[in-house]
């Protein structure tokens, strides 16, 4: 894979917007040279949150409209650089690897990405995964092999949306999982006791100074997710609006402190009790990208429970790990590559991921 310029976009579970990175490829090693998240427009925030429950026709206009934003994003990063390639992931609006059959969906049109930009695309990156009997999910473990995999027995950490863990013993993927819930419950509960003045909590303020209810996080850790042993990967229907409509159907800016620091709490322990289960011996670090990372009373809770292991964040900036990615995986697909991790996804075998849009 020759050295090149490249944008990668994508918008997690939280649909906070779109993340767009510049960065350059090589045969050893990536660089980002700038990123930036694009929000989403309250309005159009709100249509994506609702995306999986839209009619047919809303739903391909949503798509289109996606693809505008996606692009905009693009061209933005850009500025006067010119990429070869861009590779989105798009917005999930479903993804259902345990049904029958197993299916995903992601939008945003890349071919209008690349009528707009005039650079190559490529996009829709699980189905081929999941034709082969794969999750579709996590992608990410084969990109933090290609970042960190050199190094001792480790665990690289994202905490987005949802949380996902990849575990790294030199030059092996000895794991990777989603592990739980992320940022979307945090950054829910916190809209709907606001009615939606705010979309998160800064820094974590307002879970620390909570309580954690420890009968309530009892109940939700027994949740057959947790259960079940890797390969396995989540979408916001799990750890959603439907468990705080259950857990806190009245919620108020009074109560929220506690019901943060609850499910800041639940992040924190899945994730700690997942990586535990799965690493095959003591972990010489925890990297950690994602919002996240950002949410200083989360990252307090991980260490108290990692310790003595260390917990920092990932030296790729944390907000541009997974844009980053989507475009190693474009650089991948064009030059014929495999991008998928089979021991992280259950796919059959390696395979090449991608749609390949030309500009």
């Amino acid at each position: 894979m020759s050295g090149r310029l490249a944008v990668g976009l994508m918008s997690g579970t939280s649909a906070d917007g779109v993340t767009a990175a510049l960065v350059s490829i090589g045969a050893d090693g990536l660089r980002v040279l700038r990123h930036r998240t694009y929000p989403y427009s309250a309005q159009l925030k709100r249509r994506v949150l609702g995306a999986s429950r839209l009619a047919a026709a809303e739903l391909s206009r949503l798509n289109v409209e996606l693809g505008e934003a996606f692009a905009a994003a693009a061209l933005r990063i850009a500025g006067r650089a010119r990429p070869v390639l861009i590779g989105s992931h798009g917005q999930t609006v479903w993804h259902g690897p345990n049904a029958a059959p197993p299916n995903t969906l992601q939008i945003a049109e890349p071919a209008v990405i690349a009528e707009r930009t005039g650079v190559t695309v490529v996009a829709d990156f699980r189905p081929r995964d999941m034709a082969a009997g794969g999750q579709g999910a996590p992608l990410v473990p084969a990109f933090d092999l290609f970042l960190y995999g050199r190094g001792p027995l480790r665990a690289v950490v994202n905490i987005g949306g949802i949380s996902n863990a990849t575990i790294l013993d030199r030059g092996r993927i000895r794991a990777a999982f989603d592990s739980g819930p992320g940022n979307a419950l945090l950054d829910e509960a916190v809209r709907r006791a606001t009615r939606g003045r705010r979309d998160f909590d800064a820094g974590g303020r307002i879970a620390a100074a909570g309580t954690a209810d420890e009968r309530l996080l009892k109940r939700l850790l027994a949740d057959p997710y947790f259960l079940r042993t890797p390969p396995k990967s989540l979408d916001r229907s799990t750890f959603g609006p439907a468990l705080l409509d259950r857990i806190y159907p009245r919620l108020t800016t009074r109560s929220l402190p506690d019901a943060l620091a609850t499910l800041c709490e639940l992040t924190a322990r899945s994730l700690w009790l997942a990586v535990l289960e799965n690493a095959p011996g003591p972990l010489s670090e925890i990297l950690v990208s994602g919002g996240g990372a950002l949410n200083a009373h989360l990252m307090r809770r991980l260490r108290a429970l990692f310790s003595p292991t260390r917990v920092g964040a990932t030296p790729i900036p944390v907000m541009a790990k997974e844009a980053a990615c989507f475009a190693w995986l474009a650089a991948r697909a064009v030059d014929g590559m495999t991008g998928n991790a089979p021991s992280a996804t259950g796919a059959a075998g390696p395979r090449i991921l991608g749609k390949i849009v030309p500009k």
